[in-house]
């Protein structure tokens, strides 16, 4: 039975995927043998700011540094904005920085962003066209829609909740989900994102949304926990993680 150490680089007012990760891991521990620990480091953020997102992701370094000082398997880096809000394909150029630097600390980890696992889950399920529900202003979500669509995949409906504080993110609750997701237009969507955000969480609406919307769903969480065991070379099997962590992608 192996043990895991599992990294985050979080921002510091996200408290949600230091639990819904393990949450979703620790669900697996029940049917697979792997086990798993859980380590953060946190760059500064209280508002969903552009501004406070730059800021933020210039500390990122130090926090993979941190994290690569543990020695952990895998890293990921939890705030899907920060890093759509800094140009299209920036998870690709984050993510290969910070894996330089746990090569540079001569403790080479796989970096995950949780907005490229997102992008990587979508196309994973075979969607083509999602509809998205966030917890940003609009303008914030606008941009997350366009970089979601320069990756070549359409969005269709999608909603703005429109909470700037980021702990208030986290405070929504996700049993508002359903009734969220069934005042949109999912016809003609292959897959719902049902929180394009790694704070505001969704984790115990996913099996209801799904079946509600008769659509795949899944969640930045979700997918970043699907990337985090795909590096790991482990199999993504995890009860109550929704059709990506079904184990068949």
């Amino acid at each position: 039975m192996r043990s895991y150490r599992i990294g985050q680089i979080v921002p510091s007012s996200n408290v949600t995927m230091e639990t819904e990760i393990p949450a979703l891991l620790r669900a697996r521990e029940a049917i697979l043998p792997e086990r798993f620990t859980f380590h953060s480091s946190r760059m500064r953020m209280k508002h969903v700011t552009k501004e406070e997102l730059v800021k933020m992701d210039a500390d990122s370094d130090r926090c993979a540094l941190e994290l690569s000082d543990a020695r952990v398997d895998v890293m990921g880096y939890a705030c899907l904005v920060a890093i759509m809000s800094m140009g299209h394909g920036y998870h690709r150029a984050s993510g290969d920085r910070l894996h330089g630097v746990t090569v540079q600390n001569g403790a080479a980890a796989p970096v995950v962003t949780s907005a490229g696992a997102l992008i990587e889950g979508i196309k994973a399920i075979g969607a083509k066209r999602v509809a998205v529900v966030t917890p940003y202003m609009k303008p914030l979500t606008e941009m997350v829609v366009d970089y979601i669509r320069n990756e070549a995949i359409d969005v269709g409906d999608y909603r703005a909740l429109e909470i700037s504080d980021n702990l208030a993110v986290a405070a929504h609750d996700p049993l508002n989900l359903p009734a969220i997701v069934a005042g949109m237009k999912t016809d003609d969507v292959d897959a719902v994102v049902l929180s394009a955000c790694v704070q505001m969480p969704s984790l115990p609406a996913i099996s209801l949304v799904e079946a509600q919307a008769r659509k795949p769903v899944i969640s930045a969480a979700v997918a970043t926990t699907w990337s985090m065991l795909r590096h790991l070379g482990l199999q993504t099997r995890v009860p109550g993680g929704g059709t990506l962590l079904s184990g068949a992608y």
